[in-house]
């Protein structure tokens, strides 16, 4: 496959809006105010001894957060990748780099994703558009993408209404089911499928279950709007309205966990998408996710001029708002907070 410079373009333009532009969903909200931690005034608890750690892809984490794919494919993202993994491997939790699709296509941009020199020990994940293998992808490629970053699963990820409204935008879904399951079947290392920002219901979740994925990020609405993004791609006032349309398109973040939980309780479950805090990731696991995975605030931390020790910083802040509400509801660890029944705000 030749390399495509409209591919490196387009990952500059993502970049640059998401950090200058309100890509925000509008009329939709994750969910997670919705519900509230129980307050033990007395937690019979030592905060000390709070216990978030677990595991993931058979590696030890420190706490239930998945830094999510963000980026890749240009010189700048190559130093917010370094920045990301920098502190992922300080903090000892997971990440997904950003769609290689570009470096699949053009080997010399494969250096922008590879991160394992700063990062040997944690989960990382690599990364593929699944509809690519409607466009001539194949499980050869998908390999390609896992080789390259030495990574431990691989990501597919799920864009329809993204591609639908982007100017450049591959639009064919149909039969995209059984290809995943080719992937699935012959691929040596787990697949994870995730949305971008619009949800995965029950209904997706149970049909992605059946043909061998074993790991789903929701990836619900209520964050990072990815139409919103494309919005301020447009080259025409046709193209911007039709976009805008579907700022509140999606299902929210804690439906879409609370769906796929009751219909896939062995599933191992992501829930990204508006997670803005640690408050959250303690609800996003109550609420019966495995583990949380945040972008956005780790993007702008990762572009400081202090690059991972300001990653360090603001996601270590995460974790540490997930002690204190564990310790303030009664949770010694991460099975008393998965038991734990949350409140329902009116």
């Amino acid at each position: 496959m030749p390399g495509d410079d409209k591919t490196e373009s387009r990952k500059i333009d993502h970049i640059r809006i998401v950090l200058h532009e309100d890509v925000a969903a509008k009329g939709i909200v994750t969910g997670f105010a919705a519900y509230r931690l129980p307050h033990r005034a007395l937690p019979e608890l030592d905060l000390n001894e709070v216990d978030t750690r677990t595991t993931f892809l058979g590696k030890p984490i420190a706490a239930p957060l998945l830094i999510s794919s963000m980026t890749g494919g240009t010189a700048s993202a190559e130093k917010i990748n370094l920045a990301l993994a920098e502190a992922a491997e300080y903090l000892g939790l997971p990440m997904g780099v950003g769609s290689q699709r570009a470096a699949v296509m053009d080997p010399r941009l494969a250096s922008t994703y590879q991160v394992r020199r700063v990062a040997p020990h944690i989960p990382l994940l690599a990364n593929v558009g699944a509809v690519q293998l409607n466009y001539g992808f194949t499980v050869d490629h998908c390999r390609r993408a896992v080789e390259m970053i030495e990574a431990d699963a691989l990501i597919l990820h799920l864009n329809p209404l993204q591609e639908a409204v982007q100017p450049e935008g591959d639009v064919n879904f149909k039969g995209l089911l059984a290809r995943i399951e080719e992937v699935c079947r012959r691929l040596e290392v787990p697949v994870i499928v995730k949305e971008v920002g619009n949800g995965i219901g029950a209904a997706d979740a149970i049909r992605l279950y059946e043909v061998g994925v074993r790991i789903i990020d929701v990836a619900g609405a209520g964050g990072t709007s990815w139409s919103e993004v494309e919005r301020f791609r447009q080259p025409n006032d046709t193209g911007r309205r039709v976009a805008s349309a579907f700022a509140d398109w999606g299902l929210p973040t804690t439906e879409c966990v609370r769906e796929v939980r009751t219909v896939l309780p062995d599933v191992t479950l992501i829930a990204s998408g508006g997670v803005r805090s640690g408050v959250d990731v303690a609800k996003a696991i109550a609420l019966g996710a495995d583990l949380a995975g945040t972008a956005r605030p780790a993007l702008f931390d990762a572009i400081n001029e202090r690059g991972a020790e300001a990653v360090i910083e603001g996601l270590g802040a995460f974790i540490r708002e997930l002690r204190v509400a564990m310790f303030c509801s009664g949770c010694a660890n991460l099975q008393a907070l998965r038991n734990l029944r949350l409140g329902e705000c009116s």
